[in-house]
């Protein structure tokens, strides 16, 4: 017998267990049992050849519907040449020199078929592909998983298709005892869950529909509750560690700073602010996500945080994720406080504090100047990048750390802001970010943070108006984008460019897809051309510091007329003025970061317009994203296509580790019931056992169901 912690070659063989641990890095009996079926096939019921995707390695059942053998004329050899169909469409399959496998295919029997697809002159094939068939003669060799009605056909690699990867399995399971289940008995019984080793044999080998059902809801919840116990333990930890309590001060500067509002809080915005508050009056550090639309007021909720952590007499820091955000943040932090921000300037207030940019390509005795204000307490808010968490940089006192996009930060960026406060106490954390996150994600991604969503737009937000400009198939609507643009600039507004590349790095080519368009070739170009006589300058992440600040601040002020420029102005530049958009090979941008980018006009009382310009044709899944984007301006509706549109992926950040996927079956679409119920659940066996001393089973399934590095990078972030 085994249990799942065995090494796979003590059950499979070394042969196989290296192939399995080379193609898929299935070490052990739990990796492989974990590495569920992408699919199930019903005996005779053939794949839909339709839904394949160029470049994937793809299992197909089908039949075969002819074979060719011929001489290859540019070489020598023989081209074996099989077609096989679903009954709607057909899927070519070359053998080359292997002339001797047209005995076994033979025409009107089924099998599986298993290789990467590609494509022959614009026509999809698979190439000396892989097959399992399912014919009289070899009934005897094949496995019983191909006898049975449900077929399972799983994620496979190159050398280890489907039906050896159900071998091991069989195998595996013939030996598998379980010996306690990790999950608690008491939650399987309110839960109707059968036991793991029920639901391992019911997901590889399943009797029936319903059994295989039951099997999945049990291996979802195992995957639910090993995330939710992470977080569960993070925010245990998190919430133990002391943090100084900054309440609210009665005639202080976020007093003051109220009464100088020029428009009234949305009803989100002094919700959110009160629960904020609340946080912040507490010994325990507040660890809470602001999520919002573009434009939704995001900013003015964290600088009144700030401000009651300086009237309280600490100090404030605000990270963005480029130098141009951070500079953009101090100009609009200081705008915003007006002489509330000039303490020590003439004309300053009186209970004023400062606000000091530090960046890491600051001037010298510039640098050295931020550095004293930060240190000595003379600035009360901070802003600026990565470069703030450097050892070499300390804070007087730091209460309250704000984070601005915290998905653009390394997670230990994020663990080092952390152990920033003074006396060993932990600073407060507000993160924020423009991209709306679908409630289950949020809970699965974040679910050590108390999340707060501001979704109200303030009063004065203009409309956005999105359009797709579909240039292969209506080029002349390209000739009237740039019209729009001269038209707006005509009327004293300004504009953006976005482009895809800067132009100073190697393009890179996929297949036929020519370049992406670039920043430094496409600003002379209009310049030259269809916006000859307007002022453009260009602006992207590489250029000096100096330089992309001057250009920022001429484009604020009026001084240019378009900007063109990268995703270097995606989040936080607010320009009223700037009222068209186009952004160049729109279908290189994901749906979040077309809606963020977008949010950069309609700022002020003018209406804003968006054009989205691309080659792609109408039809594709590309198409359907941009099509997304001109249909809604909900920003929370968006981030629920997109998820849809990626097939959700592995959500947890885990790319950052180059490791094996970590939810598998639970959707965090269709599956809020389940997240929800295992986050209340992992928060009450934390809260009585934080160690899960008593629930060894529970810290086994962790390490099974999440891999090593993303515990790590759950931790942390």
């Amino acid at each position: 017998m085994t249990n799942l912690r065995a090494d796979l070659k003590l059950v499979v063989g070394a042969a196989t267990a290296k192939a399995l641990a080379k193609g898929l890095k299935i070490e052990t009996v739990s990796d492989l049992l974990r590495h569920y079926p992408r699919r199930y096939a019903e005996r005779g019921q053939l794949t839909d050849i339709a839904g394949l995707e160029l470049g994937e390695h793809a299992t197909v059942m089908a039949r075969i519907e002819r074979v060719n053998k011929r001489r290859m004329k540019a070489r020598s050899g023989t081209l074996l040449e099989m077609v096989i169909t679903d009954g709607k469409r057909r899927l070519q399959c070359t053998f080359f020199n292997q002339a001797w496998r047209e005995k076994d295919l033979v025409p009107g029997k089924n099998g599986l078929f298993a290789g990467k697809v590609t494509a022959f002159r614009d026509v999809l094939q698979l190439a000396n592909p892989e097959y399992e068939l399912f014919d009289a003669e070899r009934q005897a060799e094949a496995m019983d998983d191909f006898l049975a009605e449900i077929i399972p056909v799983y994620p496979a690699a190159q050398g280890i298709p489907t039906w050896v990867i159900a071998k091991s399995v069989r195998q595996v399971l013939d030996v598998l005892e379980v010996d306690e289940d990790p999950m608690p008995m008491e939650l399987l019984a309110q839960y109707g869950l059968p036991s793991l080793e029920s639901a391992l044999r019911g997901i590889h080998r399943p009797s029936g529909w319903d059994a295989l059902n039951s099997a999945r809801r049990r291996l979802k919840w195992d995957e639910a509750m090993a995330v939710q116990l992470i977080f569960a333990q993070r925010r245990h930890s998190l919430v133990s560690r002391p943090a100084k309590a900054c309440p609210h001060t009665e005639g202080g500067i976020l007093e003051a700073f109220d009464k100088r509002l020029p428009f009234a809080l949305t009803s989100g915005q002094q919700e959110i602010g009160e629960e904020i508050s609340r946080d912040l009056s507490t010994e325990h550090p507040m660890n809470r996500l602001l999520q919002g639309e573009v434009g939704s007021g995001k900013t003015v909720v964290a600088l009144r945080a700030m401000l009651q952590v300086v009237d309280s007499g600490r100090q404030a820091a605000m990270l963005a994720p480029t130098e141009v955000l951070a500079a953009q943040h101090a100009r609009s932090l200081r705008e915003m406080l007006g002489d509330l921000g000039q303490a020590g300037e003439l004309g300053g207030a009186e209970n004023a504090t400062r606000v000091t940019l530090l960046t890491g390509s600051m001037g010298a005795k510039e640098r050295k100047k931020a550095l004293l204000e930060t240190v000595s307490g003379e600035a009360g808010i901070v802003v600026g990048t990565h470069a703030l968490i450097q050892d070499t940089v300390s804070f007087a006192d730091l209460g309250l750390a704000v984070v601005d996009e915290q998905h653009r930060f390394g997670v230990e960026q994020r663990d080092a802001l952390r152990s920033r406060g003074a006396d060993e106490t932990s600073p407060h954390v507000l993160v924020m970010t423009a991209t709306p996150i679908p409630r289950t994600v949020a809970m699965t991604v974040y679910g050590d943070l108390e999340i707060s969503a501001l979704r109200e737009m303030p009063v004065g937000r203009s409309p956005i108006k999105t359009s797709v400009v579909p240039v292969a198939e209506r080029p002349a609507w390209l000739d009237r984008a740039w019209q729009r643009v001269r038209e707006e600039c005509g009327k004293g507004h300004q504009a953006y460019i976005v482009c895809p590349r800067i132009g100073d790095e190697p393009a890179s080519d996929k297949g036929d897809k020519r370049p992406a368009l670039a920043v430094l070739e496409v600003a002379p170009e209009l310049a030259e051309g269809p916006l000859k006589g307007l002022k453009i300058a260009a602006l992207h992440g590489r250029m000096p510091a100096d330089d992309k600040d001057a250009v920022m601040q001429a484009f604020s002020k009026g001084d240019l007329d378009v900007l063109v420029a990268t995703t270097v102005i995606e989040v936080g530049v607010n320009v009223p003025n700037a009222t068209a958009m186009v952004i160049m090979d729109a279908d290189r941008f994901g749906i979040s970061q077309l809606h963020q980018l977008r949010g950069r006009v309609g700022r002020g009382s003018v209406p804003g317009l968006c054009l989205l310009v691309t080659e792609t044709l109408d039809g594709t899944t590309t198409r359907e994203r941009l099509a997304a984007v001109e249909s809604t301006t909900d920003g929370f509706e968006l981030s629920r296509m997109d998820l849809e549109l990626r097939r959700e992926g592995d959500i947890l950040g885990a790319a950052q580790s180059g490791k094996k996927s970590t939810l598998k079956l639970l959707s965090l679409l269709q599956d809020e019931e389940v997240i929800a119920e295992a986050r209340a659940r992992a928060l009450e066996i934390v809260e009585k056992d934080p160690a899960l001393g008593n629930y060894l089973g529970l810290a086994h399934m962790i390490a099974d169901v999440v891999d090593e590095d993303r515990v790590e990078y759950l931790e942390k972030s």
